[in-house]
């Protein structure tokens, strides 16, 4: 026969048997244990697979919410990065999550969750402005004057349009804005 070169150690060897591909025994054992691990790998990936549609089946509409309004805000802080403050007009600090940096909404998510995910109303606000300054409403409205125009801002504070999300609805806006933001990212790469 032929030689042929071992699995495991890589040793040249002549088969015994046609259908012999390890030089040994040791190298056999170590050949079928390799495969083993190769096996459960598998089998434990496909579980985490089944486990993880599962869990994704018993999210609840908050957990969907949220997931939602997190893919966007990482959108709106991108989309804004460079930007000065929308209320303030001060320079912003690094955009990263827990940083110096909050997507704030015009209209809250508590008096106008209708808006919630509506572009025009999120902006890039530095978060002295956002959590320590109630907002900065009226600073935040002359930003946003500033930024999108009167018409818009009036047109914005006039949308009263009740819209209730599905799973199904914030699953598509996460990935819409999970896919804006790698665009966003690609681009300024």
């Amino acid at each position: 026969m032929k030689a042929k070169r071992c699995k495991v150690c890589r040793t040249d060897f002549t088969p015994s048997k046609p259908m012999q591909c390890v030089c040994g025994l040791k190298c056999a054992l170590s050949l079928a244990s390799l495969a083993k691990a190769k096996r459960e790998r598998t089998h434990a990936s496909q579980e985490r697979k089944e486990t993880k549609a599962k869990l994704e089946k018993l999210k609840t509409r908050g957990e969907w919410i949220a997931e939602a309004q997190a893919a966007f805000n990482r959108y709106i802080r991108l989309r804004d990065a460079g930007k000065p403050c929308i209320c303030c007009g001060l320079p912003m600090g690094p955009s990263v999550p827990g940083g110096a940096v909050d997507a704030g909404h015009y209209r809250s998510r508590g008096s106008a969750p209708h808006l919630r995910f509506d572009e025009r109303n999120v902006h890039a606000q530095r978060k002295q402005c956002n959590r320590y300054g109630s907002g900065n409403v009226v600073g935040y409205r002359l930003g946003l004057i500033e930024r999108i125009g009167l018409v818009a801002v009036e047109a914005l504070e006039a949308d009263n349009t009740p819209r209730k999300y599905s799973a199904d609805d914030l699953r598509a806006i996460k990935a819409t804005y999970q896919a804006k933001r790698l665009e966003l990212e690609k681009a300024r790469a």
